[in-house]
Order: C-alpha cells, then structure tokens, then sequence
C-alpha cells in the first residue's frame, strides 16, 4: 500500500508525535509499505509564536496537493492540525478523497496553556478539523471519550509502542545519576509549560530530581530550581540508561493524550509517579504506577513498587501492534478516485 502522511511534527522536533510518526513510518517500511511523509522539512517555514522550535510551513494546498498527487497514495493520513494538516485536509476536501486524522495532543489545553486563549474556542476548530476525516486515531478509550463528548464519535483505536530492544530492565547504568542522593526522580520530555514541570520541581519530597529533555522553559526552570540536574536531551542506549538509573519516574502533565516516556520507563523496571488524568489513567496499573492528585503523595507510593512487575508489564506495548492499528484504520482511495 502507498501510504502518505502529512505532519507538521517531524526531525528535527523531539515530541511524541515525531517518536510515534517515525517508529510507525519505520514498521510500516518493514511490512512493505511505501510510505511518503510530507513535512515541514519540505517547505520554507517560520518559527511558532512563543515556541520557535516548532516550524510553520509556508506551504498551501497548491503545494501540498502536488505532492500527494504526484506519490498516488491509496491511503492519506493527516497528522496534524497545523499549516501543513489543514492545506492537505483542503485538497482532500476539493475532490471528495477519505483520509484520517489523530489526535496526538490536547491541542485545546495546550494553546490555553501558552496564550490564555479559551479551549472551548480552540475546540471549535478542532472539531471542524476532524469532523471531515473518515476516523480520528486515539491513543486510549479517555482521550475517545473526550473526542464524543465534544462532537467526534468517529474515532479509531491506535496505541503506542516501545523499543523493547532498547527500553529493557537489563543494561547499563549512567554512573552520574546513579551517584546522586537518593532516591533518584526522574523526568524525561519536553520542558514547556504545558508539561507542568514545575509541580514536580516543587513536589515535597527527599531525594534528587532529575531532568531530561530541552524546550523553551529550559532556561528559566534551571536558574529557578538550582538545585535540580538538567541534563538536555538524550536519546537511544544513553536514554534507557537513564530511565534504570532512576528510582521513580515523575509524569506531571495533565495535558498529554498518552506519554510515551511513561511505558519506557516502564519497560526499563522504573515505576511512574503521575495525576489521575488522561493519559495516565489509561497506561498505569496499580503494578506500574500510583497517580493521586497531590503529586508527592504519588511519588512516594511509586516508590514502593516492584521493578520487575513494571518490566513484565511493560513489555506489552508493541510498535508492531500498534502499527496493525494504524494499518487497519486508513481508508483505501481507490485509483479512479484519485484520478478523478
């Protein structure tokens, strides 16, 4: 099958939509799929208002269409909401073509979070976004349920999955981390402020606090808490290295559809201290997780678990199947269709 993707999320972004995009891509590679991914790597680009890591495309359904028109795809999967995602979601509108969309992130609660904007006026957009689409892909039956209740019945199912020839309890440790006082708390992901990092930098509780990732609160939140370790972005071996080396992994978001650096550290026997929200509600089991809504309360429960009850449980999140998931959902063209 010729498979085209449009996402405004690619390299060199580090988020969990680029991860789920290029592990699916990757699978899908594998299974004998032609995959086309349209990208803003492809266009002229401007930094995103308050968050210049992200790249706006300059490109319109003109641009896009050609491209995708070019690749013949029997399926068009629309990543996004952004520049790129709406131009495609035009040309596939213009000649009445099915495609499908996700939702990756709570777009609403995230434009609240860095501009003060209303969600419910952001949602008025989301769903006429996704109103068109044959099926929205969503990563838990919370993020389903959300989707129904603000007009968006027709959602799929399509799970995440990890590296578990990476993410393993079995492996070497990073001697730095390990040689912090204990017990060592760990964060990996993007330091914004949608991702609510404060609230475990200020969590009351013993040990050290460790963060991995980069963003544009990178700065302020090192000379705010002096006495955390950032230590930027890691990836690969050096990353699931990290996840062992932590004593409890710490999710404070209250905005993510999933949290794919929770089922990691999971799979790497680490367990995860996080709210009671989206997200984590669907991944954590009592084995794997303690949510409540004092985030301390958490930390301090999660570090009673067993490691390789995480591990076990862990090695359930599969890439392949998810990939299946993904598969079964796209909606077939049809070449007369196309070429109409």
């Amino acid at each position: 099958m010729r498979i085209a993707i449009v996402t405004d999320a690619w390299r060199p972004q580090v988020n969990g939509v680029v991860r789920t995009l290029e592990a699916t891509r990757a699978h899908l590679l594998a299974l004998g799929h032609d995959v086309l991914v349209i990208a803003p790597d492809a266009f002229a680009s401007l930094p995103c208002p308050t968050y210049p890591e992200i790249r706006l495309a300059l490109a319109g359904r003109g641009a896009v269409g050609r491209r995708l028109a070019a690749f013949m795809p029997d399926a068009i999967h629309i990543a996004t909401e952004g520049p790129l995602g709406l131009a495609a979601r035009r040309w596939c509108g213009a000649r009445a073509l099915p495609f499908t969309t996700a939702y990756h992130t709570q777009f609403p609660d995230y434009v609240s979070a860095r501009t003060g904007v209303d969600p419910e006026w952001v949602w008025r957009y989301v769903r006429w976004f996704h109103a068109a689409a044959e099926a929205v892909l969503v990563s838990t039956p919370t993020i389903a349920d959300a989707l129904h209740r603000h007009g968006l019945a027709h959602t799929r199912s399509w799970g995440r999955g990890v590296d578990l020839d990476c993410f393993t309890p079995g492996g070497p440790l990073d001697a730095s981390i390990r040689a912090l006082p204990g017990p060592v708390l760990l964060y990996v992901g993007r330091v914004a402020v949608e991702k609510n990092l404060e609230a475990f930098l200020t969590a009351p509780v013993a040990g050290s606090k460790v963060v991995i990732g980069d963003g544009p609160a990178l700065a302020t939140l090192a000379q705010r808490y002096p006495s955390a370790h950032f230590l930027g972005r890691r990836a690969g071996a050096a990353l699931a290295a990290a996840y062992r080396s932590a004593d409890a992994f710490v999710f404070p978001s209250r905005t993510d559809t999933f949290g794919l650096v929770m089922i990691e550290a999971i799979a790497c026997g680490t367990p995860v201290a996080a709210y009671p929200v989206p997200g984590p509600v669907d991944v954590l089991t009592p084995a794997t997780g303690a949510m409540h809504d004092d985030l301390g309360q958490a930390i301090r429960a999660a570090l009673l678990l067993d490691r390789g009850d995480c591990a076990a449980a862990g090695r359930r999140f599969t890439w392949a199947a998810a990939t299946e998931q993904f598969v079964a959902a796209l909606q077939p063209i049809g070449p007369a269709r196309l070429a109409a």
